[in-house]
């Protein structure tokens, strides 16, 4: 079996990508003040990072980010006990503007997880999301508020997002 991998972004579309994303986000909350940007893990906290120096860069301040791990409220895989520890007890996200990001929108499940993990450390405010890739078939009623690129796949297809800071490159690859 011949697998197609086809580059969809490059490093070049990426930064173009987060800068735009960074840029939709200063505008929607008109700056940045009670925002936390949330980076799922693995791959989140990493163009949660991104997004944060852009954002730093056009406002000239920083904005606080922080990463959530979500493994204990996956529905889809075994549970690891009956209790859910604290996703991320660092985040803070109490009455604030959270801007939850990752690499890849599916089938909505991890952000359904993630949202949950959030809860649980605090009622927010609100929850924007915002992804380097939307590729459709969702399960869940989920909907990103800022999108780097939409790539309609089948399901058949996977993406796969590599960056420097895991990977040692950056790029977006649709898989066939």
């Amino acid at each position: 079996m011949d697998e197609q991998h086809r580059v969809i972004m490059d490093e070049t579309a990426i930064r173009r990508a987060l800068t735009r994303i960074a840029h939709e986000i200063v505008e929607k909350n008109k700056g940045i003040d009670n925002c936390v940007i949330v980076g799922i893990r693995t791959r989140g906290i990493y163009l949660a990072q991104r997004i944060a120096e852009q954002i730093r860069e056009i406002e000239g301040r920083p904005v606080e980010v922080q990463e959530l791990d979500i493994t204990q409220y996956r529905d889809d895989r075994e549970k690891v006990s009956a209790e859910r520890p604290a996703a991320g007890s660092s985040v803070g996200v109490k009455d604030k503007r959270v801007i939850l990001f990752d690499d890849v929108l599916y089938t909505g499940r991890t952000i359904r997880a993630a949202m949950d993990a959030l809860m649980d450390l605090g009622r927010p405010q609100a929850i924007q999301l915002a992804v380097l890739v939307d590729r459709g078939h969702r399960e869940l009623p989920i909907r990103p508020d800022y999108v780097g690129k939409n790539v309609p796949t089948s399901k058949q297809e996977q993406i796969e997002v590599s960056l420097q800071e895991v990977d040692e490159n950056d790029q977006v690859t649709i898989i066939h």
